[in-house]
């Protein structure tokens, strides 16, 4: 009753284009409303942009591309999703600040090789204005948050099923092996008719047939998937055995690269996957560090100034010889894990730290002490007194068997939550 209301209080603001007066006072259309969704609207101008980075998008084959009418109707799709979870987003008081969606963008950035100018050259001979760009990304950014907060308690993992699989990881090296899939799914869901499942299935294989008759599988997902990967050509990304859906699992374990498989019945509808590519897992690699520190905690009594004045006498008399670093840490050093230890921080690697110690340790050179700096805990100045690399992949066995399991039981339930999500919304296309 409370979305009723809301509706109706606001229809007659969405039942009309969105007006501009010019000089001259006559009114041209900027925008419309395509679709109510609970409190909020899908408009045209969000459609078209959405349309418009598909188009621009690596998975997008011109050549054999979908019509704009298809594009449009899986967009119209996504950005239903997309206000149903942000409008979840403002309930739950989840917000971006500037800082992380800059560093998430410098991020996409790195990933194509571009700088951050570069990336925004793209986006406008794409015709997509960055602020738009800016505002998706920070949008993808929220809903990610949204979904972990509300799937990942719909997500229980025993301490016994982290063992079971961290003994088959041991045993089975093909759990090394990882598959990047294509996703198709035609939807269907449990509560179909007879008549409706019948449908559906010809349509799955109507879409085998296209694919053996040698159609592109993106855009194939592109125009029939009504998976949330779909508008990305159906590409789910590097997945190993443990960390996909089970019922892909069981499907695809052994398959070669190009292989189709499916229909594949599930709750949600017929599944069509395709290993796109598949290489072997790499021992994984990380530097740890050595290092000791001297923290410094300001106070009421001891500012920020005079935090740094004493860091600066201690380098100095480290260097004339008055002093070493373990005398003064243990004298002075406000860290009560390491100053009995002379500053000792032992083997460890950078990530462990705050963001400005891990710079520190991973950019000084061995067995020099760093100019004072400044972290959340307080003034630091920091000594690498060693560095090693070592093999990461039998010390976090027990993490990774988690990291798999939670990646499985994810990807199941966060598409039968969206779809329960959907099915409460009240959701109305408007009329042109």
């Amino acid at each position: 009753m409370k979305k009723l209301v809301a509706f109706f209080a606001t229809a007659m603001l969405l039942a009309t284009p969105l007006l501009v007066s010019n000089t001259t006072q006559a009114q041209q259309l900027l925008d419309r409303v395509v679709v109510v969704v609970d409190d909020g609207v899908v408009l045209q101008s969000q459609i078209d942009q959405l349309v418009q980075q598909v188009k621009a998008g690596n998975n997008f084959n011109s050549a054999n591309a979908p019509s704009d009418e298809v594009l449009e109707t899986q967009a119209i799709e996504r950005l239903i999703l997309q206000e149903i979870q942000l409008q979840m987003a403002d309930r739950m008081g989840i917000e971006v600040s500037d800082a992380q969606l800059e560093q998430t963008i410098n991020g996409i950035a790195q990933e194509q090789n571009l700088t951050v100018d570069e990336l925004r050259q793209k986006m406008a001979d794409n015709g997509v204005s960055w602020a738009s760009y800016r505002e998706n990304v920070r949008n993808e950014i929220t809903i990610q948050q949204v979904q972990r907060a509300a799937v990942q308690q719909r997500v229980s993992i025993t301490p016994q099923e982290i063992n079971n699989l961290v003994k088959l990881i041991d045993s089975n090296q093909s759990t090394q092996t990882e598959y990047r899939l294509g996703h198709i799914l035609i939807s269907a869901d449990s509560n179909s008719s007879q008549s409706e499942l019948e449908k559906a299935k010809d349509r799955a294989e109507t879409v085998l047939r296209l694919l053996d008759e040698g159609s592109d599988f993106s855009d194939l997902a592109i125009r029939s998937s009504s998976g949330s990967a779909a508008l990305d050509g159906g590409d789910m990304g590097w997945m190993t055995i443990n960390s996909m859906p089970t019922l892909f699992a069981e499907a695809v374990e052994g398959k070669s690269a190009g292989d189709v498989v499916g229909p594949i019945r599930s709750g949600v509808g017929f599944h069509i996957l395709k290993v796109q590519d598949k290489r072997g897992e790499q021992t994984v690699e990380v530097e740890e560090v050595k290092a000791r520190h001297i923290l410094i905690q300001p106070s009421v009594i001891l500012s920020d100034n005079k935090a740094k004045e004493m860091l600066n006498s201690f380098r100095e008399q480290i260097a004339a010889g008055n002093k070493t670093f373990e005398e003064l840490a243990k004298e002075h050093s406000s860290d009560p894990g390491s100053a009995s230890r002379g500053g000792d921080l032992g083997w460890a690697r950078p990530d462990k730290y705050a963001p400005e110690f891990k710079e520190k340790v991973e950019t000084i050179p061995a067995n020099t002490i760093s100019e004072p700096f400044k972290t959340q805990f307080g003034w630091h100045i920091v000594e690498v007194t060693d560095r090693r690399t070592t093999d990461a992949t039998n010390e976090s066995k027990q993490e990774r068997a988690y990291q798999m399991l939670f990646s499985r039981k994810f990807r199941e339930e966060l598409d039968n939550w969206q779809q329960e999500m959907r099915d409460q919304a009240y959701i109305r296309r408007v009329a042109e």
